[in-house]
């Protein structure tokens, strides 16, 4: 009998192990886009109307570009504020489900100074700061020396989408050969976590994690990926402002990957401009210039 009672004690507990084993083995499903966007949008919006940035030291110094933007949320002395909500700009990016579903998905985002250089287009490369930090206020990552992103691929959406809203500063060299960046764009954005890594896990950011980034954008380097003679911000046949959804040729090769763009056996670089006039040549006067024309006879 105490064989028994001791089998049936055992028997229990390896089906108790198993299936706590089975629970922790269990991955929960990727979440609905569209679902878990309205949801993090909600909690966005009440980020944003309970909280405010220092606005009123940018104002009182408008000369100074090195004044950073910080939050803080609206209580006690600060609860005259003015809340972020009354202050932010949006922007509406399309992103595309796992069915092929557009689903328009809003982030918002703040411009403290905007810059005296040039804005950077979806493709460009740029020279920046920033802080990374979650909705509860934890920091992330944070960058206090410049660093170089490739916004074509470097980035998440959200930061590929908020800093062309910026221009680039200028910068002095000093006697001693360091130099002093000064007169940059700087701002914040929120994102929902499906402009961000969405149900990725990324060191201590946690799935589904709607994302604060303040930006500073020191430079700008317009690049050219593919280096057929075309800056990649040019490869924007359509004239939307966004060379990541141009595809002449329907490879599945964005126009500036494309070394071929209209895939005609004859470069893009070769076929752009024979004749150097700095302008796009169009044999057959169609209209379309011959790097996009697979038939320009």
């Amino acid at each position: 009998m105490k064989y028994l009672n001791k089998l049936l004690y055992l028997s229990v507990v390896f089906l108790m192990v198993f299936a706590c084993k089975k629970d922790s083995d269990e991955t929960e499903p990727i979440r609905d886009v569209q679902e878990q966007t309205l949801n993090d949008d909600e909690a966005l919006i009440a980020y944003l109307k309970t909280h405010f940035y220092n606005y009123e030291e940018f104002s009182k110094d408008p000369d100074n570009y090195k004044i950073e933007v910080a939050l803080d949320t609206i209580a006690e002395e600060n609860s005259d504020k003015t809340p972020l909500w009354d202050q932010v700009q949006t922007k509406t990016v399309e992103i595309t489900d796992r069915n092929d579903n557009e689903i328009p998905t809003k982030m918002y985002f703040l411009v403290a100074k905007t810059g005296v250089g040039e804005n950077p287009s979806l493709v460009d490369s740029t020279f920046v700061t920033y802080k990374g930090s979650l909705l509860n206020g934890e920091v992330f990552d944070q960058r206090n020396l410049p660093m170089w992103f490739n916004l074509a691929s470097g980035v998440i959406r959200g930061f590929k989408h908020f800093l062309p809203e910026l221009k680039a500063g200028d910068h002095t060299v000093n006697p001693d050969g360091t130099y002093e960046l000064d007169h940059y764009g700087n701002g914040v954005f929120f994102i929902p976590s499906s402009l961000g890594y969405y149900a990725q896990s990324i060191s201590t950011i946690p799935q589904y994690s709607p994302l604060i980034f303040s930006v500073a954008l020191h430079k700008v380097n317009p690049a050219d990926h593919d280096n057929d003679g075309i800056l990649s911000r040019d490869e924007d046949p359509d004239g939307d402002g966004n060379p990541l959804n141009d595809d002449t040729d329907l490879d599945r090769n964005p126009n500036y990957l494309d070394t071929d763009d209209d895939n005609d056996g004859t470069p893009t670089q070769v076929e752009y401009d024979r004749n150097g006039d700095g302008i796009a040549d169009d044999d057959d006067n169609d209209g379309i210039p011959n790097y996009l024309d697979a038939d320009n006879n």
